[in-house]
C-alpha cells in the first residue's frame, strides 16, 4: 500500500470523532434548512448561478428560489399531491431543478428524481413503481416520457419547463405565475420521507431507496471534511460558523447530475443548507469547459469524478499555467483517483484531492480531508490522505469491516464494508436510509443484527489497516462502476434479452484504464441468429434507447452458452474473472 504523504504529519482523525455529537431535532424540513432561512436572513444572497452551454446565463437568490418554490407549492397542492406523494423530477442542472426539491420538500411530499438520460423504459419503470402522480420535466426528457406516458396511468399531471413548455398538462411559467407567493411550509418529522432514488439492482430490477428528511444532515460531516471545512473559517471571517451567514466567498460546482446522490446530496443540498452558492451548468462535460467554469466563477468547492479529473489532467497538464484558479477543496469518488491524478491534483491545481466513499442507502460515510479548523477558528490539517485509499470513517459513522456472520474482521483481513445504525457514542446516526420503496425484504436483507442496532452492508469488500484506512477490494455481488456510473448487470441483460436476436445474456465489467471499467454484454444468441458487428451495433443501440446511456454496453462478445450454476444461475464472476485476466495479458 502506498505510503502517507510525508508533508501531512499532523491527524486529528481520533479527536474530531470523540468531540463529535449528532444534534438531529424531531422536526426537520431540508426546505426549511437549504431555502426558508437563508430567503429569510439573506433574500439577495445568490443561491444559484446557472448557465447554458449555448450561451444563456442568470443568477438567482435565495430570496427568488423561496418564491417560486411557494408557487410551485401552491401548484402541486391545486393538483392533489400531499404529504409522501411522489413527484418525479425529470430535469438536469438549472433553477428550476433547485425550485422543484424545496417546493416538493416544504409540502411534505416526496422528491423522485430522475436522469434526463433515462430512456422510455427506465423511466417507464420508475414511474410505475413509485406510483407518481406528477412529474415535472423539461426538454431534455420530454420526449421520452410522452412515449409512456400511456403506459403509466397514475401519471395524471405533467408539468412541463423551458423548451417543453406546451408539451405538457401545465406549463411552467403561466401557472406560477397564477399562484401566490407566500406558502405555510409542511412540518415534518426528520424521520419523514424526503427523497426517492432507484439504484440498480444485480437481482431483479432496480430498487427504490427512500430518503429522509434527516439524511441531509447525516451527509453534513462527510460533506464538511471532504470540502475541507466548507462552510467554517472563510477567508476574511475568522471563526465563522457555518450555517449563520448566506453569500459568503465559497462557491461550489460539480458536474454531477442533481438527478443523483452524488449531484444532490453531495453538491446541490449540502452548497444551499449552508446558505452558499451554487454553479448550475445546463451542458455536456468538457474538460477545458470545466477549467473555464472554475475560473469565471471563481469556484473555491468542487466535486469531480475520477474521470472527468482524468480527462482535465489530459487536456491540461499545468492548467495555472492559463487558468487563474480559486479551489480550496476537490472532492472525488465513484472509482480510485490513483497515484497519477492525485498527484497532478496536489501539483497542478494546488489542492490535495479527498476521495469519499457512500452509497445512496448510507451516504458519505468515509473519506479523507486535508484542513479542518482548530480551537481558534484558524485553517489547520486534518489527517492525511493516502493515495489510493477509501479513507477513513467521517465524524458521527462507525464504520467497519465485517464477515458473512456480522462479526468485525482482523484488520488486513478483506470483508463488507458496514455502518452501524449507532455512533460510537451509542447515538443513533441519522445518515440511514428509511428502506426500499414496496420492498422489505431486500431492506431485511440489507442489515445484519437487530433492526435498531445493527450493520448496514454496502456490498463493497475492502481491507481495513492498522489506522483505519479501507482499502478497496470490489464488490461483493455483480455491481461496478464504469466512469463513475453505478452500473446493476440485471437491468441491461434484461433489455437485451426482449431483443428477438439474444436468447441469453450476462453484463460484467471490463477493465479499462481511462474509465476504470466498460459495460461488456456476453450474448447467447437466438437458434437461426447470427452474430455480426451489425448485430452489435443493433444491440448497443437497442440498449441505449431503452435505459440510459451509459449503461449501453461497449463491448458485446457472442457466446454459446453462460457459465450456470447448479441452480439455473449465471455465474457472472467467471466471466468477470475472465476479463482480468485478459486485461493482464494485454497490460
Amino acid at each position: 500500500m502506498p505510503a502517507v504523504d510525508q508533508d501531512q504529519t499532523v491527524d486529528r482523525h481520533a479527536a474530531l470523532h470523540a468531540a463529535f455529537r449528532w444534534r438531529v431535532p424531531a422536526r426537520f424540513n431540508i426546505a426549511q434548512a437549504c431555502c426558508a432561512r437563508w430567503a429569510r436572513a439573506t433574500p439577495d444572497a445568490v443561491a444559484v448561478r446557472w448557465e447554458h452551454e449555448d450561451g444563456p446565463a442568470a443568477a438567482f437568490t435565495y430570496g427568488e428560489l423561496q418564491q417560486q418554490a411557494d408557487r410551485l407549492s401552491h401548484l402541486l397542492r391545486r393538483r392533489g399531491v400531499g404529504r409522501g406523494d411522489r413527484v418525479a423530477i425529470v430535469m438536469p442542472q438549472r433553477f428550476e431543478t433547485a425550485v422543484a426539491h424545496m417546493a416538493v420538500y416544504q409540502l411534505g411530499a416526496v422528491a423522485m428524481p430522475l436522469s434526463m438520460l433515462f430512456g422510455p423504459e427506465a423511466l417507464e419503470y420508475r414511474l410505475r413503481h413509485s406510483e407518481t402522480g406528477v412529474a415535472i420535466v423539461d426538454e431534455s426528457a420530454i420526449a421520452n416520457l410522452r412515449a409512456v406516458r400511456a403506459a403509466v396511468p397514475g401519471l395524471h399531471t405533467v408539468v412541463a419547463v423551458g423548451q417543453a413548455e406546451g408539451l405538457g398538462d401545465v406549463d411552467w411559467t403561466t401557472a406560477l405565475q397564477a399562484e401566490r407567493a407566500r406558502f405555510t411550509a409542511v412540518q415534518t418529522k426528520a424521520d419523514d420521507a424526503a427523497v426517492l432514488i432507484y439504484t440498480s439492482g444485480t437481482t431483479g430490477p432496480p430498487k427504490g431507496a427512500l430518503i429522509p428528511h434527516r439524511a441531509l444532515i447525516g451527509n453534513l460531516t462527510g460533506f464538511v471534511c471532504s470540502q475541507n471545512w466548507f462552510g467554517y473559517g472563510e477567508p476574511g471571517e475568522p471563526g465563522q460558523v457555518a450555517g449563520t451567514g448566506a453569500g459568503s466567498a465559497a462557491v461550489f460546482w460539480s458536474p454531477a447530475d442533481w438527478a443523483w446522490t452524488g449531484g444532490l446530496m453531495d453538491a446541490l443540498l449540502p452548497a444551499l443548507y449552508f446558505g452558499r452558492e451554487i454553479v448550475a451548468f445546463q451542458g455536456r462535460f468538457a474538460p477545458q469547459r470545466a477549467f473555464e467554469l472554475l475560473q469565471r466563477h471563481r469556484v473555491t468547492h468542487t466535486f469531480l469524478f475520477p474521470t472527468a479529473l482524468k480527462a482535465m489532467m489530459k487536456a491540461e497538464p499545468a492548467p495555472r499555467e492559463r487558468y487563474a484558479l480559486h479551489l480550496r477543496a476537490v472532492m472525488s469518488a465513484g472509482e480510485s483517483v490513483g497515484d497519477a491524478v492525485f498527484a497532478w491534483c496536489r501539483d497542478a491545481l494546488g489542492v490535495t484531492v479527498n476521495e469519499m466513499f457512500g452509497q445512496t442507502e448510507i451516504n458519505y460515510i468515509v473519506g479523507n480531508c486535508t484542513r479542518t479548523l482548530d480551537a481558534q477558528g484558524r485553517q489547520a490539517p486534518g489527517w492525511p490522505a493516502r493515495p489510493g485509499s477509501m479513507g477513513r470513517a467521517y465524524p458521527g459513522h462507525r464504520v467497519a469491516v465485517i464477515d458473512d456472520a456480522g462479526r468485525e474482521c482482523p484488520r488486513g483481513t478483506p470483508g463488507d464494508v458496514a455502518v452501524h445504525r449507532l455512533d460510537v457514542h451509542g447515538n443513533p446516526d441519522p445518515v440511514f436510509f428509511l428502506g426500499y420503496w414496496r420492498n422489505e425484504v431486500a431492506t431485511h436483507a440489507k442489515y445484519t443484527g437487530d433492526p435498531a442496532a445493527s450493520w448496514c452492508r454496502t456490498g463493497d469488500m475492502a481491507v481495513m489497516d492498522e489506522d483505519g484506512y479501507l482499502w478497496y477490494q470490489g464488490r461483493s455481488d455483480d455491481m461496478f462502476k464504469a466512469a463513475g456510473y453505478r452500473i446493476g448487470p440485471s437491468e441491461i441483460e434484461n433489455c437485451l434479452v426482449r431483443h428477438p436476436a439474444v436468447a441469453n445474456s450476462a453484463v460484467v465489467p471490463k477493465p479499462d484504464v481511462e474509465r476504470g471499467a466498460v459495460v461488456k454484454a456476453y450474448v447467447v444468441l437466438a437458434p437461426g441468429v447470427t452474430g455480426d458487428a451489425a448485430l452489435v451495433a443493433v444491440l448497443q443501440e437497442h440498449v441505449r434507447g431503452l435505459l440510459a446511456p451509459y449503461e449501453y454496453p461497449k463491448e458485446i462478445e457472442f457466446i454459446d452458452a453462460l457459465p450456470m450454476t447448479t441452480t439455473g444461475k449465471v455465474q457472472r464472476r467467471v466471466l468477470r474473472l475472465r476479463e482480468e485476466e485478459r486485461a493482464r495479458e494485454r497490460s
